[in-house]
């Protein structure tokens, strides 16, 4: 959205106030920026283009995590806001008045002159104008040649969504080879036209769809355990969603962070994200979002070990599910219920003790029920061998080993498994080498079975999306 009409100057009554000057001295572009914004009205967006830095990095610095300390930033930072440079420890920047003049009110010599001089009175120019027109029409039919020009219409715009659709919904039980060339060839389309010419409204749709289509490449990254594309491709959705401001795409970006931090083993920045996510929830209305962020927290303070935490929001995870309605996108885009079950059993097993194993068993059982008899857009294979092996992890808790194989070998008849559950089962079989499992031959026969899964080979055309997927945890 083009950024409104204002002045590029900063209001005197900010530039002189001590607060202001004091961060300034300091550097302190965290205050700088919540400054600008209460005082002078331009948003963290609007910095990010004055100031030529991506959104992310704006709210980096503004959330704390991130300094500015290149010179070259810190130069854009005064040129874009119109920050004098001394008030930054620069030499006075280009633009600048000098300071004799500065705040002077100007004198008729300092009106510039017109760019064009009018014709004498008197002499046959002046005459030729007086009888042509005020203004030439053809300037203006040609701005408004100029402005309908677009290189996308709404059936267009229309197909996109209908394939964003289709492919997030596709995702969860789709081959992931198949679908990758797909997800590839619509962010080239797409792509292509951001370069031509719309309308601004045309613009804005078309970064949206750019924002989701770089979430399936990030979710494709992450399953297949490449994190820095993942992090590379949700930076995108990140900057797609500033620019067409978009919130349920920026707040899906933070639940995708938080994800990916979770199974980085980083679960107090994932408890972190999934935080920011849901402060910048606003009046989102209905959809899953809010279950999700809450979930993810849920699960991400039980794996670091504040159990009181993690009940008191997975509880309001619960109560979000109740009040939540459509998605703006299904599949892997949703939070379907048999998901939340499966978290909540992650949850409650992380959480451990006798109580919760109970619980974690109730919710596990639900997410494989859902799994197998809800929608085909909701059925996962992956998640729904995640919440097997969560059952098989409850029930050897419970000293139920042979129930424990029964449901090991109901939920994995495949040829293969992805990285991440084979992993998985690597670290049960792990689990039962150590005590109380050591040495019963029920559990020796388990293990052997778990090793004989895992030495299956991979098929690519077996590879499919899980949201339990810590390729390289």
């Amino acid at each position: 959205m083009p950024e409104p009409s204002r002045s590029k100057e900063l209001p005197v009554s900010l530039l002189t106030d001590p607060v202001m000057v004091e961060a300034c001295r300091a550097r302190d572009f965290c205050r700088i920026f919540q400054l600008v914004k209460a005082r002078a009205g331009i948003y963290p967006s609007m910095v990010a283009r004055r100031c030529d830095l991506t959104p992310s990095r704006v709210g980096e610095v503004i959330a704390g995590r991130r300094q500015l300390l290149h010179m070259d930033v810190i130069e854009r930072i005064s040129d874009g806001l119109r920050i004098p440079g001394h008030m930054l420890g620069l030499a006075r920047r280009s633009w600048e008045t000098s300071p004799s003049s500065r705040g002077a009110p100007r004198t008729p010599a300092e009106v510039p002159a017109p760019a064009v001089e009018p014709p004498a009175a008197g002499t046959p120019e002046a005459e030729e104008a007086a009888r042509a027109p005020a203004v030439d029409p053809e300037l203006s039919a040609k701005l408004a040649r100029r402005a309908a020009e677009t290189n996308v219409n709404a059936l267009v715009l229309e197909q996109f969504d209908a394939d964003v659709e289709r492919l997030a919904r596709d995702f969860v039980s789709r081959p992931l080879p198949l679908l990758i060339p797909e997800i590839r060839a619509a962010q080239g389309g797409v792509s292509q036209l951001l370069e031509g010419r719309q309308h601004p409204g045309q613009t804005r749709h078309l970064y949206v769809i750019a924002g989701w289509l770089s979430g399936l490449a990030a979710h494709v990254s992450l399953d297949l355990g490449n994190r820095s594309a993942a992090a590379t491709h949700v930076r995108t959705v990140v900057q797609c969603a500033e620019i067409s401001e978009h919130s349920p795409l920026r707040v899906w970006a933070r639940s995708f962070e938080s994800l990916a931090a979770y199974w980085a083993g980083d679960y107090r920045r994932a408890g972190e994200l999934a935080r920011a996510g849901q402060s910048e929830l606003r009046d989102l209305g209905t959809g899953t979002i809010k279950a999700r962020l809450l979930s993810l927290e849920a699960r991400a303070r039980a794996a670091e070990g504040d159990s009181h935490s993690a009940l008191r929001i997975l509880a309001m995870a619960h109560e979000a599910r109740g009040a939540a309605g459509r998605d703006e996108l299904p599949g892997v885009f949703s939070f379907p219920e048999a998901k939340q079950w499966a978290y909540a059993g992650t949850t409650l097993l992380a959480i451990g003790g006798d109580e919760q194993i109970r619980h974690a068993t109730s919710a596990s059982r639900r997410a494989v029920e859902l799994y197998r008899t809800g929608p085909d857009g909701d059925r996962s294979p992956g998640d729904l061998q995640a919440a097997h092996l969560d059952l098989v992890t409850a029930y050897l808790a419970c000293g139920e080993v042979e129930e424990a194989g029964a449901k090991l070998s109901e939920g994995f008849t495949a040829e293969g498994y992805t990285a991440s559950i084979t992993i998985r089962l690597r670290n049960l079989a792990a689990l039962l080498g150590g005590e109380p499992y050591r040495g019963a031959q029920s559990v020796v026969d388990l293990r052997a079975r778990i090793h004989e899964m895992t030495l299956r080979p991979l098929s690519p055309a077996n590879l499919r999306s899980s949201d339990d997927r810590p390729a390289h945890a």
